[in-house]
């Protein structure tokens, strides 16, 4: 690749972090939602997750052995913000978490690149306004981003306002998978979207009118979003099909960040749904023509996030009562049974299109200066898997076609696999691991086994891409070896684990055993006395 290409790894604060209610921290809607049965699997909670809180030190280590030159990761907005509001409380524990973490980075020469938002809404603010659904929140959200601004932009040179809004609206306030767990159907994702929109051309304009000139940072978003193929690429119905499935995820942030207004395509199949269903104004909010030009150009940076591909048709749904984000472009994917699925059945390999949605950017938006924020894949079994070949296939699968994207002119100049550890993944808890390092959830001390694809990932950048085609086998085969021993690790380990916990659970039991034995044969004794 590039000399200066950027290699990293990503993480976010909820996921990893755990310590939820510790050093004065406030709740945030993922604390609440998970905390209520039924809404995560296995009703698991990110209550300690990797305890990351206690373990950054531990963690930096596994990025030097890494070699990367960068590491993003979130803010947890209520950790040092604990009601979300400035006025009202900071949490100068919270602040210092970070500024250590910041520091310990640029100490091992590692870059870092901070998502002011990965999620985690204060829940004060969830309960006092209705989170995104209430214009408060661009206030409230740019108060927050100047007060990190302002205590690390002295050293954060990359910011992301928002890690994947796209989930945050569709899950979090259409199907209501996702905290708050709101299923305002039709709406209510359209209306967080749109105020998230407005506050990151709020924050971006913050940034440049009063730290770009001393700080001299970036601001950015970043955007995940899967490639929609025409099922057959000869078909008008199908080509047009697929274009709005770009539209509908990736074209609804981006298109008014870079073009100044929503999709042309989402305006008109939303209105014209809104006007079947009887409604006076489409359920797509509109931008006055003063937010389009304060909205147009407020990203230094496009981050996109890539995970997968699918295909799509035209697919023409019945008018329901009930309006729905999901059936609002007409539309329906498919995926193909020969695409590797390594893990969840949402998450198929399929590298190709990743070039092809590079390549859009550069065609849509001007060719953008992009890094890529995340891209990894997960595995879903039950037993413990560190000879991730499927995950070397994937990363080889992917980075080779950003190096066609790069050939094709597509400005990127970074690469973020997802994820260093692995962790607690949303309403899947843990079943679903994305991580570089496997962690025993069960175990105290959480400790990290590196899997087959750190010292595969390890190779690609110290070389800054692949060499030629032996050596890149040679990597592969070096990997594969290395796991073997770290399961070997791993099995005592949790061996040690297991007996330490039937230690824990049969002393007790033991200890109470002979006190009631005890107290027995002293009864049999003065019965007999007497």
């Amino acid at each position: 690749l590039p000399l200066g290409f950027l290699w990293g790894v990503g993480s976010s604060a909820y996921q990893t972090e755990g310590a939820w209610d510790k050093d004065g921290k406030g709740p945030s809607i993922w604390d609440v939602f998970t905390h209520k049965k039924g809404t995560v699997f296995r009703n698991e909670t990110g209550d300690s997750a990797c305890d990351g809180y206690y373990k950054v030190k531990n963690d930096i280590q596994l990025l030097k052995e890494l070699k990367v030159n960068h590491y993003s990761f979130s803010i947890s907005w209520p950790r040092i913000m604990p009601t979300g509001i400035r006025t009202e409380q900071l949490n100068e524990k919270g602040i210092q978490f970070y500024n250590d973490t910041i520091n310990s980075l640029l100490e091992n020469n590692i870059t870092p690149i901070v998502s002011l938002y990965h999620w985690d809404l204060p829940q004060a603010l969830q309960e006092k306004y209705g989170g995104w659904q209430n214009i408060s929140m661009i206030n409230y959200f740019n108060d927050y981003a100047n007060l990190c601004f302002e205590k690390f932009g002295d050293r954060v040179k990359h910011w992301i306002t928002f890690s994947n809004p796209w989930a945050v609206a569709e899950k979090g306030y259409e199907t209501g998978e996702h905290a708050p767990g709101l299923k305002l159907s039709g709406c209510g994702a359209y209306k967080a979207a749109h105020h998230i929109i407005k506050s990151h051309a709020e924050v971006w304009h913050s940034y440049n009118n009063t730290w770009r000139s001393e700080q001299q940072g970036m601001v950015g978003i970043s955007l995940t979003s899967a490639w929609g193929e025409p099922i057959d690429p000869y078909d008008q119905t199908d080509r047009e099909a697929a274009e709005r499935y770009i539209q509908f995820h990736l074209g609804w942030f981006a298109n008014p960040i870079y073009r100044g207004d929503y999709p042309e395509v989402m305006k008109n199949y939303v209105g014209r749904k809104s006007t079947q269903q009887g409604l006076g104004t489409s359920r797509l909010p509109t931008f006055s023509g003063q937010e389009k030009t304060y909205i147009k150009g407020t990203s230094d940076f496009l981050g996109i996030g890539h995970f997968t591909a699918r295909y799509v048709v035209q697919k023409s749904f019945p008018l329901l009562p009930v309006p729905s984000y999901k059936t609002d472009g007409d539309l329906a994917e498919l995926v193909d049974p020969n695409w590797p699925a390594p893990g969840p059945n949402w998450l198929y390999s399929v590298p190709w299109g990743f070039r092809r949605l590079l390549n859009f950017i550069k065609t849509q938006y001007g060719n953008p200066l992009i890094y890529v924020t995340e891209n990894g894949v997960s595995d879903k079994a039950e037993c413990t898997q560190l000879c991730d070949e499927w995950r070397i296939e994937y990363l080889k699968g992917y980075i080779n076609e950003i190096l066609k994207a790069l050939k094709d002119g597509v400005n990127v100049k970074g690469y973020t696999a997802w994820s260093l550890l692995d962790k607690f993944e949303w309403d899947k808890g843990f079943s679903e691991r994305f991580g570089f390092y496997h962690i025993d959830f069960k175990s105290k001390n959480k400790t990290r086994y590196p899997k087959a694809s750190v010292e595969y990932y390890k190779k690609i950048i110290s070389a800054n891409g692949f060499p030629n085609a032996r050596e890149v086998e040679n990597w592969h085969q070096k990997a594969m070896d290395t796991c073997a021993t770290t399961h070997q690790l791993l099995a005592t380990d949790s061996l040690v684990t297991h007996m330490e916990m039937v230690t824990e659970i049969a002393l007790p039991i033991l200890f109470m055993l002979s006190i009631l034995i005890s107290i027995v044969l002293l009864i049999f004794y003065l019965q007999n006395h007497s």
